[in-house]
């Protein structure tokens, strides 16, 4: 696994993947899409055409900005799979877990549902073993993500997890505020473990 750069190209997006979602939630997503396609950040994402996650990708290449979706072969229909954009098959979730990692630099995680949660702790997992030092953002509005940071709190309390991991993310409660969260956390080249300041 890659260890930290001293910066920023490519941002992977964990998000959820319904069209039932909340349009606000949508229109969120809509709206990193340009930030990030404004900021001349590439688009990592899972590759599908539906939810956040379409409305993320369609909204970054309209914008003229690079994207890369990641989608393994069973999903390409159920997820109607976005062939505008430069995509990957692959074999299995495993394998698209892996190569969202490794070609992203930073991580960013809107509201989703049992999917994203499993992404988003694999990669915090992975954080609190230092097998990464990479950015990774919360867009947690109206609190959305805050039962599960109560829940990482708990384990920290009950001594199962340090308290330093509760230092791993960076949370923000306005979408316009993720691209300047991931400038902010961008680590530098003796950046040695975990060292993103939490906000919000």
């Amino acid at each position: 696994m890659r260890h930290a750069t001293d910066s920023v190209d490519s941002v992977c997006v964990f998000c959820g993947s319904s069209d039932a979602a909340d349009p606000a939630y949508l229109r969120a997503a809509a709206s990193l899409g340009r930030d990030l396609a404004a900021a001349d950040l590439k688009l990592v994402y899972g590759g599908g055409g539906v939810g956040l996650m379409g409305a993320c990708a369609r909204a970054a290449h309209e914008a003229g900005g690079r994207v890369l979706g990641i989608i393994p072969d069973f999903l390409v229909g159920r997820e109607q799979a976005l062939e505008s954009v430069e995509h990957v098959v692959v074999a299995n979730m495993h394998e698209r877990k892996m190569l969202m990692f490794d070609r992203s630099d930073a991580f960013v995680v809107l509201p989703g549902g049992i999917g994203t949660l499993e992404e988003v702790v694999e990669l915090l997992s992975w954080r609190r073993l230092d097998l990464h030092a990479k950015p990774v953002i919360f867009y947690n509005p109206d609190g959305f993500w805050q039962p599960l940071f109560d829940l990482f709190q708990h384990t920290v309390d009950a001594r199962l997890t340090p308290a330093g991991f509760m230092n791993a993310w960076t949370a923000v409660d306005h979408i316009e505020d993720v691209v300047p969260a991931l400038r902010a956390a961008e680590p530098q080249p003796d950046d040695a473990s975990l060292k993103v300041a939490r906000t919000g």
